[in-house]
C-alpha cells in the first residue's frame, strides 16, 4: 500500500510562529525519572511521543510540540518529549562537524547517545505517561533528525498507530521493510536524496514521503531560524502536514 497520502489544506489551525522568545504552554514532569516536556489537555485520548534532535529542549522544538497539541480542538493530543540525554545535549557550537576539533568533540558525544542506548527507555516512559493520563488509548511518535532515526526503530513494532520524521539522521532504506505503522518523512536538501528514495520504496504501509529541497537539516526544529520567512513557512507547512497525517491515522 504503497504511496503518497493526500492531504486537505485545510485541516489544521496552526497558531502564528513565534520567531523569538518563545514562551511555552507546557510543563516539565517526571516520567520514570526522566525530565519529560508535556503539552496539550490530559483529557486527549491520543498522544505523541516527541523526540528531539541532538540538541534537546530548543525552544524552536518545544514549540512544535505546543502546535502538535493545540492546533486542532477536534483532535486534540497530550505531547510527550523525553530528555533522552539528561541534561547533556550537543552543543550547537559543533554543528556541522567541520573541522578536526569540532569532530572530535561530536563523536566523543556521540559514543552516550548513539539510539541502541536510549531505545530501550522507551516503553517505561509510555507507560508511565498512561499512568499520568488514563485517558490516552493511542499513540503517535515524532522524531527529529537523531530522533528520526529512533522514530524509524520503533515504527517495526506496533505499540503506536502512526509515525513522522523529520530531517531523518543516519536514513537506511533497511529500516523500511520492518515499519509496520503509517510512515511520514518530511526530509531536507541535507539528507541522501538517492536513500530517502530508497526508504520510501521499500514501505509497505501507507506512507508520505516529501524533501523540503531549500530547507536545513533541522528545519523544524533546533536549527530552524524562523526569522526568515521561508524558513518560518516552510517550518509551518511541516507540521501542517504531520498533524494530518496523525489525523488520519491516530
Amino acid at each position: 500500500m504503497s504511496g503518497i497520502t493526500k492531504h486537505n489544506e485545510a485541516c489544521c489551525k496552526i497558531p502564528p510562529i513565534v520567531d523569538e522568545g518563545y514562551s511555552p504552554k507546557g510543563k516539565y514532569i517526571e516520567l520514570n525519572g526522566t525530565k519529560t516536556y508535556v503539552t496539550g489537555p490530559d483529557t486527549a485520548t491520543s498522544a505523541i511521543l516527541s523526540i528531539y534532535d541532538i540538541f534537546g529542549f530548543f525552544p524552536q522544538t518545544i514549540q512544535g510540540a505546543d502546535i502538535l497539541a493545540y492546533s486542532d480542538s477536534e483532535h486534540p493530543y497530550q505531547v510527550f518529549m523525553p530528555d533522552f540525554f539528561e541534561g547533556n545535549p550537543a552543543d550547537m557550537a559543533w554543528y556541522p562537524p567541520n573541522n578536526e576539533d569540532k569532530k572530535q568533540k561530536f563523536n566523543d558525544w556521540f559514543k552516550s547517545a548513539a539510539p541502541p542506548k536510549h531505545l530501550p527507555k522507551v516503553p517505561q516512559l509510555i507507560k508511565a505517561a498512561e499512568e499520568q493520563n488514563k485517558n490516552i488509548k493511542s499513540w503517535g511518535v515524532i522524531g527529529y533528525c537523531w530522533g528520526g532515526k529512533m522514530t524509524s526503530i520503533i515504527a517495526s513494532k506496533n505499540n503506536f498507530k502512526a509515525a513522522v520524521q523529520t530531517s531523518p539522521a543516519m536514513v537506511d532504506s533497511s529500516d523500511a521493510e520492518k515499519v509496520v505503522i503509517p510512515m511520514m518523512v518530511l526530509a531536507s536538501k541535507d539528507e541522501p536524496v538517492e536513500e530517502v528514495k530508497k526508504y520510501g520504496e521499500k514501505l509497505t504501509v501507507k506512507n508520505h514521503i516529501e524533501t523540503f529541497d531549500d530547507q536545513l537539516h533541522g528545519f523544524m526544529s533546533a536549527r530552524a531560524d524562523l526569522k526568515d520567512e521561508k524558513v518560518k513557512k516552510e517550518y509551518e507547512r511541516g507540521y501542517r502536514l504531520a498533524l494530518q497525517f496523525f489525523h488520519e491515522h491516530l
